[in-house]
């Protein structure tokens, strides 16, 4: 579009974006929140996530991709190059200020995004796939997958990475969005988020092809080694908050939602 290109990839992020808004909007109400509450709070989080997700793209990739390079390089966001995790951890950051700022049960808010995050990771691994990263080891199983001829991988058939993680991510789309229906207590259905995504991420890492070796320490990408302080602060975050927080179900059916 004149000097603009509009790539597969940004498209699939921009829809995981706007899908997860407006459900996480939708479930707002259960939890005595206003819809715009979440709306207020969609570009707070959009630009933790852009933040986050690209400086740990660029610690990760600096020997590589970044250094020697012009500067303006980290900058480069539309060309591909980010990082799910770092995204995760910007978006967190940014939820607390806003919580905090707008004086919001935090834990509450973190249950009315915890689904909707993993549906944007649904659409955003098909953004990873029309890029061609994040992709897998050689395969010889039938649903195996073979990039284009300009793609590091060619001509072998490779594991659908992207595909395994965001048909997982719709499964556990599906089981937070039940969860929170029946939650008992403010951070319960974040605090699973984190565990199951930490579990399925590590499963998929071990299809995943994309990494050098200098990457990989005892055996373990950098997204395992995350996935286990992901896992291990979900637990924490349930133990805590089942034994402090009163139930959820009961703080949510106040008359007046709140609205920032």
């Amino acid at each position: 579009m004149g000097p603009v290109t509009v790539t597969w990839y940004g498209i699939f992020v921009a829809l995981g974006f706007l899908a997860g808004l407006w459900t996480a909007s939708l479930r707002a109400r259960r939890a005595n929140f206003h819809p715009d509450t979440i709306l207020d709070l969609g570009p707070w989080l959009l630009l933790g996530a852009v933040v986050g997700a690209r400086a740990f793209f660029v610690a990760t990739y600096w020997p590589e991709d970044f250094a020697g390079h012009p500067i303006y390089e980290i900058f480069m966001v539309q060309r591909g190059g980010i990082v799910y995790y770092g995204g995760l951890i910007g978006a967190s950051v940014a939820c607390i200020i806003f919580a905090r700022l707008k004086k919001l049960p935090l834990w509450r808010l973190a249950d009315v995004l915890a689904p909707s995050v993993a549906l944007g990771s649904f659409f955003g691994r098909w953004g990873c796939l029309m890029n061609g990263c994040c992709y897998g080891r050689p395969t010889t199983m039938p649903w195996g997958i073979q990039f284009p001829k300009d793609h590091d991988t060619y001509p072998d058939y490779v594991h659908p990475t992207e595909i395994y993680d965001s048909l997982l991510n719709l499964a556990l789309y599906g089981v937070l969005a039940w969860l929170f229906r029946r939650r008992k207590f403010d951070g319960q259905v974040f605090g699973v988020y984190l565990i199951c995504y930490a579990v399925l991420r590590a499963f998929v890492e071990m299809f995943r092809g994309d990494y050098t070796q200098e990457h990989y320490w005892k055996g373990m990408t950098p997204a395992q080694l995350v996935s286990i302080g992901i896992c291990a602060a979900g637990i924490l975050l349930l133990w805590i908050q089942w034994n402090k927080a009163p139930p959820a179900n009961t703080a949510g059916k106040s008359a007046v939602p709140h609205k920032a």
